[in-house]
């Protein structure tokens, strides 16, 4: 799909995007390399010199242009292959499926043979013709889809003449969580032979901090420190660190996307809750976190940010931090006050001294920043290994 999707790009001259699910995401699989790469194509300008350029004349004509490629992608071999209908003998009930909800489907028509039509749908756009296919057989259409009822929610325009549709929105699948054969299983009122058995001496493990993460020595400081403020008025961003929002630390009260605990502390500030305290990762903050400093800089909010600095991007593989050895410059050259520049160290014998730097910072009327360092120590572990065996 992801070969074709490319093609179909460079054909259209369009963005195609491929849609996967948490479970999808969340699946391990071996992997076999193509042996035919193809090349990389040679960067060339596009011959519409105006293609990129989204002013509102020129998008009223481009789309008008994408409604014509709708047309013709849907007839397109890269699409029509993808999408399927097998009739069947028993025609009082058709299912729409796509994604991982069909094999889910399929499992359970193995396990328990029922002779269905199934109308499989993996590419958008599609012919409507090829929804006639099943709803002309069937007086009813159940439609299985993991996450969001997207499909269904476009389809009811479609479909809506006469024929039954359940799905998520009418709660024959349910709509919250994600699907599974079981689910799928009981939605056609088939026998459920699937089930997860958790043995009494599995107990649950909820994510939390590595031993010796620094990132549990900050929260530790900044829960004394704050505490004497009263609670809500500490705001995160995405990342390990996110984890202080559960016990025993519960200590975090928003976390929206990255970028947002600058900004959301601004306005928790403008609206009377002073001191607000926002944490942010040091590649997070590199990343969407300065534009709002810069913004408290401007309106001299009364905040503190908390720079969690791991040295490295911790959540996802420890790559190069483009914060190392830097933050403190950056934050300088945004306008902070360098008086109100501050370092710690996140560790239990500092952990007094840190608990009254940041009392300091959170009764000071202006913007601060406190830049607590200590290197993830799961890198660490990796480099000292590394120097050991070099």
């Amino acid at each position: 799909m992801v070969f074709d999707a490319f093609e179909m790009s460079e054909k259209y001259k369009l963005p195609v995007l491929l849609r996967i699910t948490t479970r999808l995401a969340h699946s391990r699989a071996g992997i076999v390399l193509v042996k035919n790469r193809i090349p990389e194509k040679k960067m060339k300008l596009p011959v519409d010199p105006l293609q990129f350029v989204l002013l509102p004349a020129l998008a009223r004509k481009k789309y008008r242009a994408l409604l014509s490629s709708y047309e013709s992608m849907k007839y397109d071999a890269r699409i029509s292959k993808y999408n399927s209908f097998s009739d069947g003998t028993k025609r009082e009930l058709g299912v729409i499926t796509c994604g991982i909800a069909y094999n889910y489907l399929m499992e359970n028509l193995n396990e328990v043979p029922v002779d269905l039509p199934v109308l499989k749908i993996c590419v958008y756009p599609f012919p409507v013709d090829l929804l006639k296919e099943i709803t002309s057989r069937c007086k009813e259409i159940l439609i299985l889809e993991e996450g969001y009822p997207l499909i269904e929610e476009g389809l009811r325009g479609l479909l809506d003449d006469g024929i039954k549709i359940m799905g998520r929105l009418d709660g024959t699948v349910p709509r919250e969580g994600e699907l599974n054969p079981s689910i799928v299983a009981k939605s056609l009122s088939l026998p459920v032979s699937y089930g997860m058995t958790v043995p009494s001496l599995v107990k649950m493990r909820p994510p939390s901090f590595c031993k010796g993460c620094g990132h549990a020595d900050t929260f530790n400081a900044l829960i004394e420190a704050v505490n004497p403020f009263g609670q809500g008025r500490v705001f995160s961003d995405i990342g390990c660190y996110t984890l202080g929002a559960l016990p025993p630390y519960s200590a975090i009260n928003s976390c929206v996307d990255m970028g947002a605990s600058v900004t959301m502390a601004i306005g928790a500030a403008d609206a009377g809750l002073i001191p607000s305290v926002a944490v942010i990762g040091d590649s997070t903050f590199t990343h969407s976190g300065m534009t709002g400093l810069l913004d408290a800089v401007t309106k001299n909010s009364h905040v503190t940010i908390i720079i969690s600095d791991n040295l490295t991007t911790g959540m996802t593989g420890g790559q190069r931090s483009p914060a190392t050895g830097k933050l403190e410059k950056i934050c300088f050259g945004i306008g902070v006050d360098p008086g109100h520049i501050r370092s710690i160290i996140p560790l239990r014998k500092n952990h007094e001294e840190n608990v009254r730097i940041m009392k300091e910072e959170f009764e000071y009327k202006g913007v601060s920043v406190i830049i607590s360092s200590r290197e993830c120590i799961q890198t660490a572990s990796k480099r000292k290994k590394a120097e050991t065996a070099g």
